[in-house]
C-alpha cells in the first residue's frame, strides 16, 4: 500500500514542494557467481517506501527518526543524486527528476541546493575557501569576471557571519561550526530557493549548534528559503521546524505541524521518541528509553513494521500494513489512531 499526500496549511498558493509516493530500493545482493553457488535469492533494500509530502514556500518541514529510516536517502532523491525507484517530485509545478536530465536541468539545479552533515567531509581541503564558494557562482556561468567573484564570495562569506578576509584560508584553519557556515555560503551562492538540509549540525558542539541554526533561521526570513530539516534530534526539530515528519523503516507515520506533534502525538513511535527526550521539569521522573531494535530493513517484518514494538499492536497491526490517513488534522499511519483505540 503506496503512502499517501501530506495535506499542506490552508493557502491559496500550491505547495513549492510536492513528492508523490517517492521510492528507492538499493539492491545489495552478494555477485551474481555467490548466489549461485551458494543457492541465496537476491537482496532488496527498500530504503524509502512510498514517502509523500508538501512543502509550501518559506517555511520548514522536518524529517525526524532514528538512524536507518531513510531521512538522508530522501534528502539525496529530492537534490536527483538518486533516482526514484517509483513516485516522483514535482518542484514548482515542474517534474524535477524529468527536468534533471534535460540541458535545462541546470537552472533547476540552481533552485535546489543541499548542507551536507559532516563540514569536514564535504570541503575540498586542497581548495581555499575562495574556490569553495565561488565554485557553483563559476559552474553556473553566475560570474565570469574575477574582481565581481571575489566581492560576491565576500558577500556570501558576510551573510554567514564570516570575514570577507577569511576566503584566503584553507577549511583546516576553521573550527567545524565556521566550516559548516562556509558550507551554507557555498550552498547560497546560486541563490537557491529550497535548501536539502541532512543533519546541519549533528556533528557540532550544543553551542556551535545554536549559533548555525539562528544563521540559518535568519537567512530564510531574509530571502525566504524554503527548507527541508533533516535530524534525529528533536529539539533542534522543535526550533526550527513548521511541519513534522516522523520516519520508521523507510516510511512516514506521523505528519503535523510542530505545535501539534509536540503538544499531542498520536503515533505510538512518536510518543516513544518524545518521551525518551529529557524534560526540566520533569527532573523526578526516569527517562523512558525507546524501547526494542529497529527491525533488520531487509526483511521487515509483515503488516506495520512498528508492530514488533507497539504496545498496542493487535492480529490487523501483524498483518495489514497501514496507510498514512487524515485524523483531526495531521496524517497518521497507524491502525489504532484509525480505530481509536489510543
Amino acid at each position: 500500500m503506496r503512502g499517501a499526500s501530506v495535506e499542506a496549511p490552508a493557502t491559496t498558493n500550491p505547495p513549492l514542494v510536492q513528492a508523490r509516493d517517492l521510492a528507492k530500493t538499493f539492491d545489495v545482493s552478494a555477485p551474481w557467481l555467490n548466489r549461485v553457488i551458494e543457492r541465496k535469492p537476491r537482496q532488496l533494500l527498500h530504503a524509502v517506501d512510498g514517502v509523500s509530502f508538501d512543502i509550501q514556500k518559506g517555511q520548514t518541514l522536518a524529517l525526524v527518526g532514528e538512524s536507518g529510516c531513510g531521512k538522508s536517502t530522501v534528502a539525496r532523491l529530492l537534490v536527483g543524486l538518486y533516482e526514484p525507484t517509483r513516485g516522483g517530485l514535482q518542484f514548482d509545478g515542474v517534474d524535477a527528476h524529468a527536468a534533471f536530465k534535460t540541458p535545462e536541468g541546470r537552472k533547476l539545479r540552481r533552485r535546489i541546493q543541499m548542507i551536507f552533515q559532516d563540514p569536514y567531509a564535504s570541503l575540498n581541503p586542497r581548495w581555499k575557501v575562495e574556490d569553495i564558494v565561488g565554485e557553483p557562482l563559476k559552474e553556473h556561468e553566475l560570474v565570469t569576471d574575477p574582481a565581481e567573484l571575489k566581492a560576491r564570495v565576500g558577500e556570501l562569506l558576510k551573510s554567514v557571519g564570516l570575514s570577507p578576509l577569511d576566503m584566503v584560508k584553507y577549511p583546516h584553519q576553521f573550527s567545524g561550526g565556521q566550516r559548516q557556515r562556509i558550507s551554507i555560503a557555498r550552498a547560497l551562492a546560486t541563490e537557491p530557493e529550497f535548501l536539502v538540509c541532512d543533519e546541519p549540525t549533528s556533528a557540532l558542539d550544543v553551542s556551535v549548534q545554536a549559533q548555525v541554526l539562528n544563521i540559518m533561521k535568519d537567512l530564510q526570513r531574509e530571502r525566504g528559503l524554503t527548507y527541508l530539516f533533516i535530524s534525529h534530534n528533536l529539539a533542534v526539530v522543535r526550533h526550527v521546524s513548521d511541519q513534522v515528519g516522523v520516519m520508521y523503516l523507510g516510511r512516514l507515520v506521523e505528519v503535523a505541524g510542530k505545535h501539534q506533534l509536540f503538544g499531542n502525538p498520536r503515533h505510538p513511535y512518536t510518543r516513544m521518541l518524545l518521551d525518551a527526550i529529557p524534560k526540566m521539569h520533569d527532573t523526578g521522573r526516569s527517562r523512558t528509553p525507546v524501547s526494542g531494535e529497529v527491525p533488520n530493513p531487509l526483511n521487515p517484518p509483515p503488516g506495520c513494521a512498528f508492530n514488533p514494538r507497539c504496545p498496542h499492536a493487535n492480529e490487523r497491526c501483524r498483518t495489514e500494513r497501514p496507510s498514512l490517513l487524515p485524523i483531526q488534522g495531521i496524517r497518521v499511519a497507524c491502525h489504532a489512531v484509525e480505530e481509536g483505540r489510543i
